[in-house]
């Protein structure tokens, strides 16, 4: 049993929660606090056993009802209610609110907004303790409705195959939104679903703060001696709706009353004072403490003032210059191949070894760079950029998974928030939809919601474009989707020496990398230097230098560019072709200097035309170089339809070197 002031600390934490939901549901009514608010009433004991069930310095994931886990992992009244508040003070400077709140200096990974949105998260941390040998765990709580995810079971399986240090807290309160459980599930009880991950699958009564600990305890003492993950079931109920105005018609009152009678709190205190753990005057004593630490929260957040507008726009991405910290560490940074030297008297590599030279060589200088992916390792990945790796690194540093993209992703995004700097493989970009989430909404985005306090140093390598009629689903250039995310970067390098240095950049940074390489690049061949180099991600690069037109184009449609370069320089019209390299930042200055010198401009993309990265490009163009332009910016980029599965029609689908030419001539006449 515990000792006295343990006992008395899990029943201050407990009526903590209570008091301050209480108080956050009158300051709603009250509209001081807005937005979607998800109370943790009634569910007390959960949080509470959980995190008293293990050390300071484990980590946790949350939910969007996740004010209960934050107070319950040491997270003060003040900076809670100030960021409920909306204002500078709060845990995430106002930018997470309550659907986000986050305390990483209390190993507090967040809460959030998307259902079942942590769970791959959490395993992603339990990757970073396994790895690391830290003897850390992670406890990762979730509702009901969650389990029905994809990423639930993603994530499960994954943990479970790796023998990951997760536990899985199931908080089944009964209803997912207003759908009872009974209605969604074809079992019992949710903790069989661990059987089919080969788990231990544990229920518990929620309401019971001691019996909590007690089952998260074992699962931690489990997990730490690398026996892998358990799936707790905590049967629990929450006592108001789902969030603040649903009126709760789908549950009776005589179902609400039944379980406020086995109120977690009142039992507890009962039991505190029968056992001789607490006198009466001990708990009214952290009752009157309590109800002034709320109180004083409220002042704190009502006084805190709301963020500078300037605000708005921080946090995005980390606010430092990566290129300039590599030279200060005596790292080769160049902008172009002939910084290096002649390429004349390079050697000649394909674009796939030039990839395989960058994981290689950023995996020996940094220990914490992990690549992790379907069949990349003895495989060495679909297109063959990860041969090697796995017989020079081991399965330790080049993970194979499961067909699991949310779970890669996830897992990337949890491993780097806690301290790796994952590299993972999407075998095509297609194939990200399954991952959006992970990408989009987490990885992407938990540097701001968390006030700038996250770095997710983490790449996602993927490849797309048509050229082997692989069809509608297999030969996408879905870039342009992902321009429309901030917190990403976007790159796609045209040529081995652009990927190498990108490569390298981008795993040195602290910001997610959306990697996209063309699987008809990877055999093409091109001069690269010895010795190491990384290239600034978002400075664009004159591939070719002229004075009549500029070119713009990237990654496979640079190739296509360069060469009605060369045919158009035969008819007396030299054309200025600029690689952009980095879609997300982009460099539009270098672009509007070559715009400046030709007066005209055709951009080629490989992305549908409409609504594709050329539209952004002439946009800014517009905006930035408009006075210097003599005809229209002309676009050329793919039909707007699903890429064909037939070669002829997959052929001219995409712009090509005559579609270039004739654009060019036109502009001219």
């Amino acid at each position: 049993m515990e000792n006295r002031e343990k006992l008395l600390a899990m029943y201050r934490d407990m009526l903590r929660i209570r008091r301050f939901e209480e108080t956050v549901s009158d300051l709603f009514s009250q509209d001081k606090i807005r937005g979607t608010t998800h109370l943790y009433i009634g569910e007390e004991a959960v949080a509470v056993g959980a995190c008293h069930g293990i050390r300071p310095d484990d980590y946790i994931t949350s939910t969007h009802r996740g004010h209960g886990h934050c107070i319950a992992k040491g997270a003060t009244l003040d900076k809670m209610m100030a960021e409920l508040y909306g204002k500078i003070d709060g845990y995430c400077k106002g930018k997470g609110g309550s659907l986000h709140i986050a305390d990483l200096n209390a190993f507090n990974l967040g809460a959030n907004g998307i259902v079942g949105g942590g769970i791959p998260i959490a395993v992603g941390s339990g990757l970073t303790a396994k790895y690391r040998k830290s003897g850390k765990v992670t406890v990762c709580f979730f509702g009901d409705g969650a389990v029905n995810t994809g990423a639930f079971h993603e994530a499960v399986n994954l943990a479970a195959v790796w023998k990951l240090p997760v536990i899985f807290v199931c908080e089944n309160n009964l209803y997912a939104m207003s759908t009872p459980v009974r209605e969604a599930f074809p079992i019992q009880d949710i903790a069989e679903r661990a059987q089919a991950y080969g788990i231990p699958g544990v229920v518990v009564d929620g309401m019971d703060v001691l019996a909590v600990k007690e089952a998260v305890e074992q699962a931690a003492e489990r997990a730490r001696r690398g026996e892998g993950p358990t799936l707790i079931e905590c049967k629990t109920y929450r006592y108001l709706g789902h969030s603040k105005n649903d009126p709760r018609v789908y549950r009776t009152k005589e179902e609400e009353k039944q379980w406020k009678e086995r109120d977690a709190i009142k039992r507890y205190r009962k039991w505190l004072v029968e056992s001789g753990n607490a006198l009466e005057e001990d708990l009214r004593r952290i009752e009157e403490e309590v109800e002034k630490e709320v109180e004083e929260a409220v002042v704190f957040a009502e006084k805190s003032p709301y963020p500078p507008l300037e605000e708005i726009t921080k946090d995005v991405y980390v606010e430092e210059d990566f290129a300039e910290i590599e030279r200060r560490k005596g790292t080769k940074v160049v902008k172009t191949i002939e910084e290096m030297g002649n390429p004349d008297s390079m050697r000649v590599v394909t674009y796939r070894d030039a990839l395989n030279e960058a994981l290689r060589e950023e995996m020996l200088r940094d220990e914490n760079v992990v690549l992790i992916g379907e069949d990349i390792g003895l495989y060495g990945g679909a297109y063959g950029v990860t041969r090697g790796l796995w017989q020079e690194f081991g399965g330790e540093r080049v993970r194979n998974t499961p067909i699991s993209e949310a779970a890669v992703v996830g897992c990337c995004v949890g491993s780097a928030i806690t301290g790796l700097r994952p590299v993972g493989e999407i075998m095509y970009i297609d194939f990200l939809t399954l991952a959006m989430d992970q990408l989009v909404n987490q990885g992407a985005k938990i540097r701001y919601m968390f006030g700038g306090k996250a770095r997710v140093p983490m790449v996602i390598r993927t490849e797309g474009g048509c050229g082997r009629s692989s069809g509608a689903q297999h030969a996408q250039s879905l870039e342009a989707w992902f321009l429309h995310a901030p917190g990403l970067k976007v790159v796609m390098p045209g040529t081995p020496f652009d990927a190498k240095g990108l490569l390298k950049a981008a795993i040195r940074e602290d910001n997610p990398i959306l990697f996209i390489e063309h699987k008809m690049l990877y055999n093409t061949k091109g001069p690269l230097p010895e010795g190491e180099y990384i290239i600034p991600i978002g400075v664009a690069d004159i591939k070719r230098k002229g004075r009549d037109v500029t070119v713009i184009a990237y990654s496979r449609m640079l190739l296509v560019a360069l060469e009605a370069a060369q045919l158009l320089s035969q008819e007396g019209i030299e054309v200025e072709v600029v690689d952009p390299r980095t879609l997300l930042p982009l460099d539009i200055e270098t672009i509007c200097q070559s715009v400046r010198k030709t007066n005209r401009v055709v951009i080629v993309y490989e992305g549908c035309r409409t609504g594709g990265a050329g539209a952004e490009i002439g946009m800014q163009i517009m905006e930035h170089a408009f006075d210097y332009l003599d005809a229209p910016i002309v676009r050329l980029g793919a039909y707007d339809a699903p890429v064909p599965c037939s070669r002829y029609l997959e052929d001219n689908y995409i712009p090509q070197v005559q579609d270039v030419v004739q654009a060019v001539k036109q502009l001219v006449r």
